[in-house]
C-alpha cells in the first residue's frame, strides 16, 4: 500500500509548554500546541493540515450550532519507559467514531487518515505526553460546518483533533445516584454514539444530583427506570456473587473501548462474565445480602474508577474498600501494564509510535 503523503505542518512560534503544570493536571484543562483540521466540501476531505492551537473562523449560522450534527472521539496517548508513545486501540476507536459519523448523517473518515493525523499530531507534540499516570488525551471531532439557517444535512464539515495531558480523571472513590426520573436517551435513540447532544442534555439531572452531593448519575432504562444502562460519563460494571456483570449493549449504551477491553481480559483471566440486564432491584438486594462486593466504572478518560456509594431510591448504599486483589485493580493492572509493554500484547491493541 502506498504511503500517504505527509502532512503540512506549520510549528506555533510560542509554546505554551513551559506554563503548563504537570504536576497538577486538571482533565482538559490544557490544550497542547498543535491541531489537525480538515474540511469536507464537494463529496471530499481535503488533505489534513496541523497548525497551532487557535480559534477557528466561523460564523454563527453553522449549522451544528443549530441542529446538533456533532461528534467526538476521547483517547489516549502514552509514554513508555524507552521514550515511545503508545496509542490504546485506535482501531476500535476508529470503528465507533464512524458509527456515531453515520447515525448524525455524517461522512466517514478513513482508518488511514485517522491514524496519519493522530500519529504526525501526537509527533509533533511528543514532548506533551506526560509520564507516570498521565497521558495524553486525544480528542478528534467532526461538526457541520455550513452556515445555513435551514433544517437539513449539512453539506459541509470540519474535523478537528485536539490533545490534552491529563492526570488520574478520578482521584478517590465517587458517589452515585439511580436516576429514576430524568432519561439520557432511548432505545433507538443515538445514546450509543458519542454525539454532543448526549452529554449536553445530561448536564442538568447531574447538575441537580452533584447540588444533593453525589458525584455523578447512575442511568436507568427510559421505560421504566427499572434497568441500569450506564455512569454519566463511564460504562458500569459490578462484582455479584464473584461473577463481573455488565448491562448489555444496546442502542442506549456506549460501545466502550475500556469496556470491552475488561471484558475481554477479564475472561482470559478466568473470570465469569456476563453481560444482561441488570435491575435496581438486583443492586439493592445485592447490597443488602452482601453479594455485590465491587462496582466501578469504565471509560478512557477514567479507566477504572471506583464506585464507593449508590444512593438507590434515597438510600445510600456503601460498597467495601477497594482490596489489592479486587477484580477492578486486577484489570486496571493488567490493562496498564499492555499499555506500558511490561505485559504482552496479544491483541495488537497498541500502535506505537517510536522514540
Amino acid at each position: 500500500m502506498t504511503a500517504a503523503p505527509a502532512l503540512d505542518i506549520q510549528k506555533t512560534t510560542h509554546s505554551r509548554l513551559a506554563e503548563t503544570d504537570f504536576n497538577n493536571l486538571e482533565f482538559g484543562k490544557y490544550i497542547a500546541d498543535h491541531m489537525v483540521l480538515s474540511d469536507w466540501k464537494g463529496g471530499n476531505w481535503s488533505k489534513p493540515v496541523i497548525v497551532p492551537f487557535g480559534e477557528l473562523r466561523m460564523t454563527p449560522a453553522i449549522l451544528a450550532l443549530h441542529y446538533g450534527q456533532a461528534i467526538f472521539e476521547g483517547m489516549k496517548a502514552f509514554r513508555r519507559a524507552d521514550g515511545s508513545i503508545t496509542v490504546f486501540r485506535p482501531q476500535k476507536h476508529h470503528d465507533r467514531m464512524n458509527k456515531s459519523l453515520e447515525r448524525m448523517c455524517m461522512p466517514s473518515i478513513s482508518y488511514d487518515m485517522f491514524i496519519q493525523t493522530l500519529h504526525t499530531l501526537i509527533d509533533v507534540d511528543r514532548d506533551w505526553v506526560p509520564g507516570g499516570e498521565g497521558a495524553l488525551y486525544l480528542r478528534p471531532l467532526v461538526f457541520a460546518s455550513e452556515s445555513r439557517l435551514g433544517v437539513k444535512v449539512a453539506d459541509q464539515y470540519k474535523y478537528v483533533v485536539l490533545t490534552s495531558p491529563v492526570g488520574p480523571y478520578y482521584s478517590k472513590p465517587f458517589r452515585l445516584k439511580v436516576e429514576d426520573h430524568y432519561t439520557r436517551t432511548a432505545e433507538g435513540g443515538p445514546g450509543f454514539a458519542k454525539c454532543a447532544g448526549n452529554y449536553g442534555g445530561a448536564f442538568y439531572p447531574t447538575q441537580v444530583a452533584r447540588q444533593e452531593g453525589f458525584d455523578q448519575v447512575l442511568w436507568t432504562d427510559h421505560k421504566e427506570h427499572k434497568y441500569i444502562d450506564e455512569v454519566g460519563m463511564m460504562n458500569v460494571m459490578f462484582v455479584l456473587n464473584g461473577k463481573l456483570v455488565t448491562p448489555k449493549l444496546s442502542s442506549a449504551i456506549l460501545d466502550g473501548i475500556t469496556r470491552d477491553s475488561i471484558l475481554t481480559l477479564a475472561r482470559e483471566a478466568g473470570i465469569t462474565v456476563e453481560e444482561r440486564r441488570v435491575s435496581v432491584d438486583e443492586l439493592a438486594e445485592g447490597f443488602k445480602n452482601k453479594s455485590l462486593t465491587e462496582a466501578f466504572g469504565a471509560g478512557t478518560a477514567a479507566v477504572v474508577a471506583p464506585i464507593a456509594v449508590i444512593n438507590i431510591h434515597g438510600t445510600d448504599y456503601s460498597l467495601p474498600p477497594v482490596a489489592a486483589d479486587s477484580i477492578q485493580l486486577r484489570m486496571k493492572a493488567t490493562l496498564a501494564g499492555i499499555r506500558n509493554g511490561s505485559i504482552a500484547d496479544k491483541h495488537n491493541w497498541n500502535y506505537i509510535i517510536p522514540a
